[in-house]
Parts: C-alpha cells; structure tokens; sequence
C-alpha cells in the first residue's frame, strides 16, 4: 500500500508535465556531446570535462555587464547550503538543493517542469546538508544522495527510473557530490571520513544501475600503497570524495580529489596514508588506479584536497605540459603532469599565507613540515592557513583567452588545534578534536584584521599572479569565466554575487542576492540570449566559518538562509 508520503513524492515528480509544451524535444547526452559541449549549454558540473568552468559566450561583456538584470528567480523551499549549478540542456534547466531535491525549469523563463525530492531516513544527521547537483547523460539525470543512494531520473519527467544503494548511511557513509557520467558509467564518491568510513570512488551501469566497479581511496594490506598504514587503521582511514572528478577522453582516465586522513592527529596512524590528500588516475573502464600524486603526507590539519585537478594544456618553464593544476587547501597552487597512467610533478608555489611547509622537493613535490605547526593527540599548535585552507571545495575556474587561473582563495587565516584520544564507534564522529575547537578556532593576525577573502587571477606559464580583488571577510564564492572577459562569484557575507573585469580584476557589477551566494554559476544560451544562472542560499560550511568570525569579531554578521534560483540577462 501507497503511504500518503510516496503519493505526494510522485505528485511532486509529474504534476507539472504540461509545461514541457513549449521546449524543444529533449536532446540525449552523448559521451560526444560531454566531451565538446555546446557553448550554449552547461552540461556537466564545471561546464566541461576539463574542469575549467569557463563558458566561451561572450554576448555579455566587460564593456555590458554593467546592464545585467534578473531575468527572472525562484525560490526553492529550502533552506542550509545551495552549492548546485544551474545545468542546462538545449532550455531545460536541472538544479539540486539540500534534502535531495530535484528541481527542473524551463531555462528561459523560470517556468517549473517537474519536481523530485527523495525522502530521507529521519534518524540520519546531516553533517553537510548540501548537494552539488546531477549528471545528465542520455535522456537521464542522476542524482547522488545525502543518504548514500544512487537515483536515476527520467529527464523529461522526473519519475525515478532506479535507485541504487551505494554505502550504508549507518556506518556513516553520505554523498553530496554531482556524479560523473562517462563511456556508459555513472561514477560517485563517498563522504563520511569524519565518522571513520574508507573511502572510495564507484562506477555503476547508466542503464541498469548495476555496480562496474569501486575503488577505496585506502588501501588495504597487501594492496599498492597498504603498508602506508600502521594496523588496521585503514579500515576507518577516512579519504572522503567530495567534489566531482574531471577527465580525460583522450586517455579514458578521470581525476578524483581524496579528502584528509581519519582521525586528523596523525600520531594515530603512522605512514604516508595513502591515498588521503592526493589527486586519483582512474581508469574509467576498469577502476584500475594509473597514478597519483600526494599533495601532502601523514595529514595533521584537516586539509583534505577534495577538490580535482583542472586538466589545461599548456606552457610552462620553456615547455609544454598536459597539466593538472590544483589550488590546495595547504595554501600552495599545484601544477602536476597527466599522462596515460602516471602523474608526475611540475611546480609548486604558496598563493596564501603559509608556515607549515619547510620546503616542497623540486623532483617529487614532497613537502617537509615545521613540527612547531603540527597538531597531535595533547597537543596545541597553530598554523596557516586555517582548516578550512587557502581553498576549500569551492572550484578554481580557467579561461583559455586570458591564459588565467582564477581561484576563491582566504588568505591571512590561521586555526589553533588540540589532538585529543578518540575511539571509533559506528556512527559516530572520529575526528580526535573537540568540535567547539573546530567551530571557534580562528587565529586573526593584523594582516587578517585587514582582509581574509581574496580573488586571485595566476598566470599558469609564469607562475605569478596577475591580479587580487580582497574581502574584509570570507570567500566561500566558486567561479565563473567567461569568453566576455569576466569572472563572476559571490562568496560574501554581504550576499552580494559579483562580475569582475576577467583582465584586470575590476568589479563591474554586483548584485544583492536574498541570501548569500554559495553555489557554482554556470552560463546559457536560449534563443540567442545569453544568461547568468546562479543559486543563492548560505549554510553548511560558510555559516560555520561566519560562526568561527563571530567569536573573534567584535561584531557579528547574520547572514539570511533559504535557497533563491537567480537568472540574469542583459536589459533591452
């Protein structure tokens, strides 16, 4: 029998069907497509499978932007942390909200189509309530949830075609991510280092559902890289996937982000611990892991470098390089070298202020630390920059006209932490800090009393840095470029959502958004016109850093929730 909640969930998910009339057909996603999309469209999480997050429409300019307004915006119930793109397949628009809701529109006018919201198990407590969007492939959609389900979505209506178990939220396992589509695979991560999960990278049939493979970010005894863990400590060793992987067609290898080890003291867990804090080589096919680079070894700082690398070719020290650059959390900017397995290194330098790394070896990239800024059980340290790094998850973008790298940086931010004795229990968190140290450990010097947020514009072929646009406070704001010559990201608390020359770094338009503006932009074109979709709606871990401000601030800063759908064009 039909509870009165599942009839609401399938009211919810074809109600409006009769909005579609005025769309075009809907267009399948093809590996093809994915792989050279459509300017007009916003296809994937960062807009291509490179990472870049950079639209090559260019109707709206640094010259123009200034007479951007709001098309039209939609809000969408929720409250907590709205990180999702605006995807957009020939004028049907997908967003994701917390509460794993669905949410699809008629691009160009706001118009709702369909609506889908999974239920979630009442007893589960949402550590990130937050959800980082779809992958559309074929004529699906596929959603990753809060409580480790994999759901395969009609396109055109919203019903559930599947939906898949990936990992069992009891032992603390979750998702957040928008998945990865690619040669007839829909590819998830799992989060839950914080509750001592293993972690790892999964690949299931676009069809079916059916699991291909999956691979732990930790390996276990007698496994490559095993004997990097004292014991059995692998078992609950953390190595969280929380940001979406990007890759290569070329080579059929996708690059995923590995989060920090479990639990942070690394006096718990002697070794390297691989394959936390690390870049992935995994191929496609198969799962196989090809490479990996170690962004930094034994973690102590909660500096989990979740975020995947952004695949550019490009020019640097007198050649050319098939790159992967990576802003990291430790506060340094990374550019290592993809090949068709191994991973190898190029350069590094600190884009923030940092006083961990001694040194990084020019041939391996491995750093050294100063013991005077490494945490441990009893013991109290400080060090830059903050856990919340030089870069959290929000995406670095990358536009090939400028040559730029641009990244959402916090500079001029330091954390002061106490190791303390932990034991793993199923469910429940295993960090080995107290949770008022994280929530109330911000370190402000004079430089920080100045500015914390930072946009910083790099030129990748020379390694220096061109521009920097500062914040009084935070920048939890992901990127947007574009062929026009502009950037654009919120980030703030003064929820304002922000375009910047992409050249000179001068702001050339903002706007005040109902909340702050936390989510991935991304760009479209509907007959013509350009548009600039973003999602307002603070939470999660830009509310928790406000918090962290508030105790060290002699004012504080409400910053409003619920999440808001914004759309802008130009006036006419």
């Amino acid at each position: 029998m039909k509870t009165r909640k599942t009839w609401i969930t399938a009211l919810l998910a074809v109600a409006p069907l009769a909005a579609q009339a005025a769309l075009p057909a809907y267009a399948p996603v093809t590996d093809a497509r994915l792989a050279t999309p459509e300017s007009r469209n916003w296809l994937s999480y960062r807009g291509n499978y490179a990472g870049w997050g950079y639209s090559p429409l260019k109707q709206i300019t640094s010259d123009n932007v200034g007479k951007l307004t709001l098309a039209w915006s939609y809000a969408t119930g929720m409250k907590e942390g709205h990180q999702s793109p605006p995807m957009v397949n020939n004028g049907y628009m997908y967003i994701t909200t917390p509460n794993n809701q669905v949410i699809a529109f008629e691009a160009a006018t706001g118009k709702e189509l369909w609506r889908y919201q999974k239920s979630i198990p009442e007893e589960l407590m949402q550590l990130h309530p937050t959800n980082r969007g779809v992958a559309l492939y074929g004529d699906r959609l596929y959603l990753a949830t809060t409580d480790a389900n994999l759901v395969a979505l009609d396109a055109k209506t919203g019903e559930a075609l599947w939906v898949k178990a990936v990992a069992d939220w009891r032992k603390g396992y979750y998702m957040t991510l928008a998945p990865l589509a690619a040669k007839g695979k829909i590819m998830v991560g799992s989060s839950g280092g914080e509750y001592g999960i293993r972690g790892f990278v999964a690949a299931f049939d676009a069809e079916t559902g059916e699991e291909a493979w999956r691979t732990y970010t930790i390996p276990a005894p007698g496994e490559p890289g095993g004997e990097t863990w004292p014991g059995d400590t692998y078992k609950h060793g953390g190595g969280s996937v929380w940001i979406t992987g990007n890759y290569d067609p070329d080579t059929g290898i996708a690059y995923w982000g590995v989060g920090n080890a479990g639990p942070w003291m690394p006096d718990t867990r002697a070794g390297d611990n691989l394959y936390a804090n690390s870049t992935l080589a995994l191929d496609v096919d198969t799962g196989k892991l090809k490479g990996y680079h170690q962004y930094h070894h034994n973690d102590a700082w909660d500096w989990d470098e979740v975020s995947a690398p952004l695949l550019i070719d490009l020019e640097h020290g007198g050649r050319k390089v098939k790159s992967l650059v990576h802003a990291g959390r430790n506060g340094y900017l990374w550019m290592l070298e993809r090949s068709n397995g191994p991973i190898g290194f190029v350069d590094a330098w600190p884009y923030v202020t940092q006083n961990v790394f001694k040194s990084v070896d020019k041939k391996t990239g491995r750093p050294t630390y100063d013991p005077a800024h490494t945490p441990g059980t009893d013991k109290t340290v400080s060090f830059c920059p903050s856990l919340w790094g030089g870069k959290d998850w929000p995406p670095e973008a990358y536009n090939p006209q400028t040559g730029l790298l641009y990244i959402p940086a916090n500079n001029n931010l330091c954390s002061e932490l106490t190791g303390e004795p932990t034991k793993y229990s199923e469910g429940e968190l295993y960090i080995g800090v107290a949770l008022d140290n994280i929530l109330t450990n911000v370190r402000m010097g004079d430089a920080a009393r100045k500015h914390v947020g930072e946009v910083q514009a790099w030129n990748l072929k020379t390694g220096k840095k061109v521009w920097t646009h500062t914040y009084a406070e935070m920048n939890w704001g992901p990127l947007l470029t574009t062929g026009g010559n502009l950037v654009f990201g919120g980030g703030t608390n003064d929820r304002k959502f922000r375009a910047f020359d992409a050249s000179t770094g001068k702001v050339l338009w903002e706007y005040p958004a109902s909340s702050g503006v936390i989510g991935v932009p991304s760009s479209f074109e509907v007959d013509g016109e350009q548009y600039i979709a973003v999602q307002a709606g603070w939470g999660v871990d830009a509310q928790r850093m406000q918090g962290a401000f508030d105790a060290v601030l002699p004012h504080k800063t409400v910053v409003p929730q619920g999440g808001t759908v914004m759309v802008f064009k130009l006036a006419r």
